[in-house]
């Protein structure tokens, strides 16, 4: 698990070896976005360990948001089991597991867009 402090290519994310880290999942990188701070933490098996990591760091659960990385296309999926209360607070109560908030899902596109040159 990391807290990404600089830039990195999709190259890395294909190769996590290169940040120094084991992959998980052949076929994604699971990540937590704090959008309030612009934080992006890759690499755990759950999301919620992300997460924890990241309130450990000084982030708020509210601010948080599970999405993954498909390696295969480079495209965020807005799927992770800590996204319903975020979707409740935001007004979303049935939305389930993902990001529901237009607002939430353009805020997080930035700050991968920040991290990791898609």
């Amino acid at each position: 698990m990391i807290i990404l402090k600089e830039r990195i290519n999709k190259s890395s994310l294909l190769n996590l070896s290169l940040l120094g880290e084991e992959s998980y999942f052949e076929d994604i990188v699971k990540c937590v976005v704090d959008v309030e701070r612009g934080l992006l933490a890759i690499n755990a098996e759950l999301h919620s360990d992300l997460e924890e990591y990241l309130l450990e760091n000084g982030s708020s659960n509210k601010n948080l948001y599970g999405i993954n990385i498909n390696l295969e296309d480079f495209e965020i999926e807005y799927d992770s089991l800590i996204n319903p209360p975020r979707n409740r607070e935001a007004g979303y109560p049935r939305a389930g597991r993902t990001v529901a908030s237009p607002q939430a899902r353009e805020k997080i596109v930035e700050v991968v867009n920040k991290w990791i040159e898609m």
